[in-house]
């Protein structure tokens, strides 16, 4: 009879030792494992990078009741409906597109507050479509300057399915291709999802984009990695979405090859042989790039003692073999020439990497 008590005793002991290993794994169990509903491991939240929390929430737009939606890289919008924009910050800069500044455009206002700088356009058009951009002013004393590293931009598409390509001031552009750097042919679109192609008027092909020499950006156009002389010649782009396609205007290619530097200046006198009382006319001559600007000043011997006309102007010329080149030219009108007008002639031109002085002698003959 005892050695059966015993027994007994020892068989619970048994057990009760079981069930407490038992429980004690599956606390372990449950601790290390982190399992959540689902049976997916909880990972620790990657951390942002520096920047990027403050970029998507610096540059927002205003909606309905007076809600916000943080802008990406790009924003696609409805036209005709207002647009207001908001940039966090108590000094704060803009920049749109350039034309809504070369048009005086008063559908675009900046106000500025304490804590957000705001941008309003009012009924908005494809025209409008391009990058819209903020930044941080950071200010030591007088001296301020734009914080780079706080700079938001998003490109905003005003989707019209009326102007598949974003309307141009221009309906016959020049493209001025140069062997140094890439060409653009600006046919932006106002649908990024638009599919688009580049064609040659005359003789009539399509130039197809390749992703290496030719390729197309919606917010830039085609690019000509490697511009050519067999690029030059009228062209188009033709584009599609889900209706009729739809043409772009035309663009004139024109191969330069220039070389950048101080302008290369010449310097005329008409007629070349001069006496008194007669009327003449000296020509400072400039070629250069297409779209380098040339600037000129003058000194001469009647200066602020004699009346003068000057007149600059500027135009196109091709050169043969395909170049195309500027010629810059500023004239100066001496009428009855006496006495006090004759001597040195000197003019001075200058364009964005240097100037050049030339001097003519104008004697009585």
């Amino acid at each position: 009879m005892k050695l059966w008590v015993v027994l007994c005793l020892a068989l619970l002991w048994v057990q009760l030792q079981n069930g407490a290993c038992q429980q004690v794994k599956r606390r372990k169990d449950v601790g290390e494992n982190r399992i959540r509903p689902g049976g997916k491991r909880v990972k620790g939240l990657p951390r942002l990078k520096d920047g990027v929390g403050k970029g998507q929430s610096l540059l927002t737009q205003v909606l309905d009741k007076g809600r916000f939606l943080r802008l990406g890289q790009t924003t696609i919008l409805t036209p005709g409906k207002n647009m207001e924009l908001r940039c966090k910050g108590d000094s704060i800069g803009w920049s749109y597109p350039t034309y809504l500044d070369t048009f005086n455009d008063s559908r675009l206002s900046i106000k500025h507050s304490d804590k957000y700088s705001q941008l309003v356009l009012t009924s908005p058009s494809a025209a409008d479509t391009g990058p819209y951009s903020c930044w941080v002013i950071v200010c030591d004393g007088t001296e301020c300057e734009r914080d780079h590293d706080r700079t938001y931009v998003s490109y905003i598409y005003f989707t019209d399915k009326d102007n598949l390509f974003v309307p141009s001031a221009i309906h016959f552009e020049i493209v001025y291709l140069r062997p140094d750097r890439p060409a653009v042919v600006p046919c932006r679109v106002t649908d990024p999802q638009a599919k688009v192609s580049l064609h040659r008027e005359v003789p009539p092909e399509e130039i197809t984009a390749n992703r290496t020499q030719v390729t197309y950006d919606p917010t830039k156009g085609f690019v000509l990695q490697n511009p050519s002389q067999e690029h030059q010649g009228v062209f188009y782009c033709k584009g599609v979405t889900k209706g009729t396609p739809q043409i772009s205007t035309k663009y004139q290619l024109l191969y330069v090859e220039v070389p950048g530097g101080a302008p290369f200046v010449s310097l005329a006198v008409s007629p070349e042989s001069v006496s008194g009382g007669d009327n003449i006319n000296v020509t400072c001559s400039v070629l250069g790039e297409p779209e380098e600007d040339v600037s000129f000043t003058w000194s001469y011997p009647g200066q602020d003692r004699r009346p003068v006309r000057i007149q600059t102007s500027w135009r196109l010329v091709n050169r043969g073999m395909g170049h195309t080149t500027r010629l810059s030219q500023s004239v100066m009108a001496v009428e009855d020439v006496e006495t006090i007008d004759f001597g040195n002639y000197i003019c001075n031109a200058k364009n964005q990497y240097g100037e050049t002085t030339v001097t003519i002698d104008i004697i009585s003959k």
